[in-house]
């Protein structure tokens, strides 16, 4: 049943009503953020806002109905990744980054609004809570991400599967380059020698283990996932590897909490994220346990530069579910109340934003591939990801910690320049990549 005309008339009026409301709410945030750039903004009613002083890029978001634009309003780092997924919330010129990057630009020059702030808060008070990884959650929130189909992965990664910040040498350096670059720092870092048994935490499809074992002839590397695919995936490079390899590598499906024995070197990249705040201290103790008395770690991960935060809620629910990206101050009490010590650390900032400009680019660029796998929907929660990461690395406080850990003061040596002599050892001879020729001091240092 439809209502009397005089009803009809009384809704639309508070339609009429309610989207003017809307409308003005979200011209106010957006004037007092974009001062800079060219943005246009078409509301669920037709009116078109313009914001910045025109200049750069333009950028055209439409909105297609009301609640969207509150929805925006009220938590936008929840809500605009989903309506972006909805179709919901639509970019008519420009790009999705674009449009990313110019609000994290931007939004470094103002105060969020009040309801923000206070969900903020509360999401920031709450992140122990929400990070108590054990073992049968741990397995089950890698599996919502790395167990994805293998094939989506060829489409925007390099050859070898490097899910992680490369190290670009120089600044037009190739993706593929610069991960084999990234493999080479880290195996400079760890020192590693002949007969060297080597521990990979989080080994992911196998790669880095497989360069490790080029570093460490006669000796011994074991790299452990919880994500079957990836174990599958890492256990069939070494058995298809003709010849085998200079030390022997496995792959096995295990917790790092339920290792023994001891190693020579630990390496963990890119894993970090997904031990949880709450479980910080079993991670370096077991880490203690398994380091030798003479040995080296090297822990490569995301971090925040800033003071300790919270896990984008949307990036919670729908990409890495039980995330957490540290601040330096949440690690390093860790790692000295389990007995280790801090020999060196390094802070990658720009490193991965050229990345993930390199993995969303070719993502784009084969996104019907994707939508063969998936479905449209799930394609743009790709790029509504891989968007965003950028453009966090590049205006907000993420940075890429390398951290590297002994349990004696007397194992590194005295200078840095081992590093640089080490990485130009490797780089001087063809390795089971190919090799990559720099300049020790030719390095995109921001």
């Amino acid at each position: 049943m439809t209502g009397s005309p005089a009803e009809n008339r009384s809704t639309g009026k508070s339609n009429v009503l309610f989207s003017g409301v809307v409308d003005w709410c979200v011209k106010r945030a957006l004037s007092s953020i974009v001062t800079r750039g060219a943005l246009t903004v078409t509301t669920a009613s037709g009116r078109v806002l313009t914001f910045g002083d025109g200049t750069g890029k333009p950028v055209h978001v439409r909105f297609t109905d009301d609640r969207a634009e509150w929805a925006l309003l009220i938590d936008a780092d929840k809500r605009l990744g989903e309506l972006f997924m909805d179709g919901r919330f639509i970019v008519e010129q420009g790009t999705l980054y674009d449009f990313v990057a110019m609000m994290l630009r931007e939004g470094q020059n103002s105060t969020h609004p009040l309801i923000a702030r206070i969900i903020d808060h509360i999401r920031t008070k709450l992140r122990i809570f929400r990070h108590r990884n054990l073992p049968g959650r741990s397995k089950a929130n890698v599996a919502h991400h790395y167990d994805l189909d293998g094939r989506l992965y060829e489409l925007f990664l390099d050859p070898d599967r490097q899910y992680s910040c490369a190290y670009f040498e120089h600044a037009d350096q190739s993706l593929d380059d610069a991960q084999i670059a990234k493999k080479r720092h880290l195996a400079a870092k760890l020192l590693i020698k002949p007969n060297n048994s080597i521990l990979d935490i989080g080994c992911g499809w196998g790669g880095l283990a497989l360069h490790m074992a080029e570093h460490a002839p006669g000796g011994y590397v074991l790299g452990v996932t919880l994500s079957e695919e990836q174990h599958e995936y890492a256990s069939k490079r070494v058995a298809d590897r003709a010849g085998g390899t200079p030390a022997e590598v496995q792959f096995a499906l295990r917790d790092y909490r339920s290792l023994t024995g001891r190693f020579d070197r630990i390496v963990s990249v890119g894993m970090f994220e997904h031990v949880g705040l709450a479980s910080y201290r079993t991670f370096f103790r077991k880490c203690a346990e398994l380091l030798e008395d003479d040995g080296i770690m090297v822990l490569h991960t995301i971090g925040c530069s800033a003071t300790p935060g919270f896990t984008t809620p949307w990036l919670d629910k729908y990409i890495f579910p039980g995330g957490y990206i540290p601040a330096l101050s949440e690690i390093v009490p860790e790692i000295e109340a389990a007995g280790l010590a801090i020999t060196d650390v390094e802070v990658l900032r720009l490193h991965y934003a050229k990345t993930l400009e390199a993995w969303r680019e070719r993502f784009m660029a084969r996104w019907d591939d994707a939508a063969k796998l998936y479905d449209e929907r799930f394609c743009r929660m790709w790029e509504y990801y891989l968007s965003t990461a950028e453009a966090a690395f590049r205006y907000e406080d993420l940075v890429v910690f390398q951290i590297q850990i002994a349990k004696r003061n007397d194992i590194i040596p005295l200078t840095r320049n081992y590093i640089a002599e080490n990485e130009a050892k490797s780089a001087s001879k063809l390795d089971v990549e190919g090799s990559v020729q720099r300049e020790a001091n030719d390095v995109l240092v921001g």
